[in-house]
């Protein structure tokens, strides 16, 4: 079978938004070190290895959204979609304290083979989606580990990454505070602009609405757990999505 980076499904679905999960899986082509970066799989079914739960989440919200997916089919370790080309961490060799043999002696060849086969046809997969119709609002899904090797635990539940364009960002924090249960972060648990990561190169740069969801990994491991969030936060980005879409008062 020929190898395929990206999964879509539901390209024909009318909704405005476009769901986005850079880091869905924690597959290792054949073509790179023969399917396997040397770790063992415990440690690839950790956070270092994919997003653990974000597809599932993802999957649901575009159900609930109507909405076109685009998922990645290849390990951030591999190279992450979610780095800019230049980006000194796109291909990582030390990540939360483990070493990544299969890419200790990486060279620029095979850095530019990674590229070509999993990396751009990603990006350029994702750019014909998001041009589908003028008014694109790109959701990128995404989940942190509860704890950093060494680090304090995490207490949010979910966080809100944003840059400097917070007309979507402003109001999902806003209906996600109104939750009295929940333990929303703000460019939590880190910063929310990396520049030429996904949603800089694909929203940022067109002036497109857009928001990054991250979910604290432990609630979205379970797939009856993926649902409920995702039936939980669908409507919340609708009626964040008609708030930003609100003229501006003069």
């Amino acid at each position: 079978m020929t190898y395929a980076p990206f999964e879509i499904i539901g390209a024909d679905r009318p909704s405005r938004w476009l769901v986005t999960c850079d880091h869905a899986s924690n597959f290792v082509p054949s073509f790179v070190n023969g399917g396997s970066l040397g770790l063992a799989q415990g440690d690839m079914e950790r956070h270092i290895g994919y997003d653990v739960g974000a597809a599932g989440v993802a999957r649901v919200l575009a159900e609930q959204l109507d909405a076109p997916i685009i998922l990645s089919n290849f390990s951030r370790l591999v190279i992450d979609p979610n780095r800019g080309e230049d980006d000194p961490t796109l291909l990582m060799r030390l990540y939360d304290g483990t070493v990544i043999p299969g890419n200790r002696d990486a060279d620029a060849a095979e850095h530019q083979r990674r590229l070509d086969a999993c990396y751009r046809p990603y990006h350029d997969a994702l750019a014909r989606l998001a041009a589908r119709r003028d008014d694109t609002v790109i959701l990128s899904i995404h989940s942190f580990t509860p704890q950093l090797a060494g680090r304090p635990p995490r207490p949010w539940h979910i966080g809100v990454l944003h840059a400097a364009d917070m007309r979507l960002a402003r109001p999902l924090l806003r209906r996600l505070r109104d939750e009295p249960d929940l333990c929303i972060g703000e460019n939590e648990p880190y910063g929310g602009h990396l520049p030429g990561d996904a949603i800089d190169k694909h929203a940022i740069a067109h002036r497109r609405l857009n928001a990054l969801i991250e979910f604290r990994n432990d609630l979205i491991a379970e797939e009856a757990h993926q649902h409920l969030w995702a039936t939980r936060v669908a409507p919340i980005l609708q009626a964040a999505l008609s708030d930003a879409d609100q003229p501006v008062p003069a």
